[in-house]
């Protein structure tokens, strides 16, 4: 993007992948002169209660995402995030994180279905069409019905599940390389913000760097 390392005066890393996490701090330490903050050490202060049995099990861009929706949407609210996984998180008053569901993302059940079954196609995801017939005529457009109407389906039970269980109004947030695909295909997805993550990287950024500040003041 034409930035100059000299340019860069912070780093912050959000990483659900352990075996990478020394090769970005490398790139950070050696190849950028950076010292980053991690999500997940104990010196950063997300600002946000974890309100789950084990907090450390927690993804890190989950926990981030709630930052994002505390700072800049309504709450309580629903974090639908399309990625590896398919994610559904519950983010109450405040931000706090109140737990979530995990589900296959949609190229892993596209590759699942190629890699388990002999005779299927690997099928390219690619945008689809609201008037794709639920019944396919063939192989492809029998996989492609089961991919798209069953993630629509999905989607829209568990938000509607959690919609009855929490809040029939709660506003569902969708982010995620793949949140477009289908976003438009599902009329309980009130808002479609593909940089939520990135916002709330720069929200936490910011408060510890305040908050880093003022020790650094008290001190001196």
């Amino acid at each position: 993007n034409g930035v100059a390392v000299d340019d860069l005066s912070d780093m912050i890393i959000a990483n659900v992948v352990p075996e990478v996490q020394p090769k970005l701090m490398s790139l950070a330490r050696h190849g950028l002169n950076l010292m980053p903050q991690v999500i997940g050490d104990k010196n950063i202060d997300l600002g946000i209660k974890i309100n789950i049995d084990k907090p450390n099990q927690a993804g890190a861009d989950r926990l981030v995402n709630a930052v994002a929706a505390r700072d800049l949407y309504h709450l309580p609210a629903i974090i639908l995030d399309f990625g590896t996984a398919t994610t559904f998180d519950l983010i109450g008053m405040g931000g706090s994180y109140e737990g979530g569901i995990i589900a296959p993302g949609v190229n892993l059940s596209v590759e699942a279905l190629y890699l388990a079954a002999a005779r299927l196609p690997r099928l390219a995801v690619k945008p689809w069409e609201d008037d794709m017939p639920i019944l396919g005529k063939d192989t492809v457009s029998a996989m492609h019905s089961g991919i798209f109407w069953g993630y629509v389906s999905m989607v829209e039970g568990l938000i509607g599940r959690l919609r009855r269980d929490y809040g029939a109004n709660l506003p569902a947030i969708a982010t995620g390389g793949l949140a477009p695909l289908f976003a438009n295909h599902v009329a309980s997805i009130s808002i479609v913000d593909l940089d939520l993550t990135l916002k709330g990287l720069v929200s936490i950024h910011a408060q510890n760097k305040r908050k880093d500040h003022r020790k650094k003041s008290q001190k001196g």
